[in-house]
């Protein structure tokens, strides 16, 4: 049911995105992700009657049925040199402090002008950090061609402005937010699984939920182990489990020390990690 106030976000939304194309020829890029925010902007891009080119940047760890579903919206897919694990082996385990993989796989230009389903009431931070529809952003360098204009069109939106409009327009989501009745759930959000961003306790969850993940992340830090031997991981840890379960149990390393100094002696992490994850970790 699309009432009055949503109906007025809806039409200033479309307004935003023609006025976008009004002083710009070219195609808009539409930054898709697969997730229910993205599918709101590519429905009002098409209202808008915008030339625009849909494009999902492969982050290569993405939830299940997230790539199904990108090619079934028919949107444009750009995969990336390295995938994430080859990252890792690279430059190791990344956390808030070191996101090198979002840089590599997600936060690069392809178009002057970006359309990208952000908004308000996702966060805190992200009500505090955004406070126009359009901003200017330069991926790199500050020179022309690293310039991106960025329009937020549903920044003032609702969880609820977003079900509504997605029931009203009858649009498909990924299956994420589809409960086991069918029902959609527009609270879930889609990302990169096991992402160092979200919490404690759903990184947890999600590596309980896909222990081959956890394998994976283990394997790609080994290399990482082994090419880097003067890494400070080495330094603190005996071990890639040691270095995955402090990543992955602990805040920080104050928090990590507390309870694995030398007073205490060090446990067999291996079967530690292999008892949370209810699998071979042997690599």
């Amino acid at each position: 049911m699309i009432n009055e106030q949503l109906q007025k976000k809806i039409e200033q939304s479309i307004r935003l995105l023609q006025s976008v194309q009004k002083r710009y020829d070219g195609d808009i890029e539409l930054a898709y992700s697969g997730g229910k925010d993205s599918d709101v902007i590519l429905q009002l891009a098409k209202e808008a009657g915008i030339k625009y080119r849909a494009i999902y940047k492969n982050t290569t760890i993405d939830p299940p049925g997230t790539i199904a579903h990108v090619k079934e919206m028919g949107v444009e897919i750009i995969r990336p040199k390295e995938n994430f694990f080859q990252l890792v082996a690279k430059k190791g385990f990344p956390n808030r402090f070191s996101r090198f993989c979002c840089e590599v796989l997600k936060e690069y230009k392809i178009l002057d002008k970006t359309v990208i389903g952000v908004r308000k009431e996702e966060s805190r931070a992200r009500k505090e950090r955004y406070n126009e529809p359009t901003e200017c952003r330069y991926f790199g360098a500050k020179k022309e061609e690293n310039h991106v204009e960025q329009i937020y069109p549903i920044l003032e939106w609702t969880d609820e402005d977003v079900r509504d409009f997605i029931l009203d327009r009858d649009l498909k989501l990924a299956p994420l937010y589809y409960d086991t009745g069918g029902q959609i759930d527009v609270t879930k959000r889609l990302g990169c699984m096991c992402c160092p961003l979200a919490s404690r306790r759903k990184r947890l969850i999600e590596f309980q939920k896909h222990p081959r993940i956890a394998k994976a992340y283990l394997r790609a830090g080994q290399k990482y182990l082994d090419t880097h031997p003067n890494c400070t991981a080495l330094k603190r840890y005996d071990s890639v489990y040691e270095w995955f379960t402090r990543d992955v149990f602990y805040s920080n390393n104050k928090e990590w020390d507390k309870v694995n100094g030398p007073l205490f002696g060090k446990p067999d992490y291996k079967k530690f990690l292999e008892g949370q994850f209810g699998i071979d970790l042997t690599l």
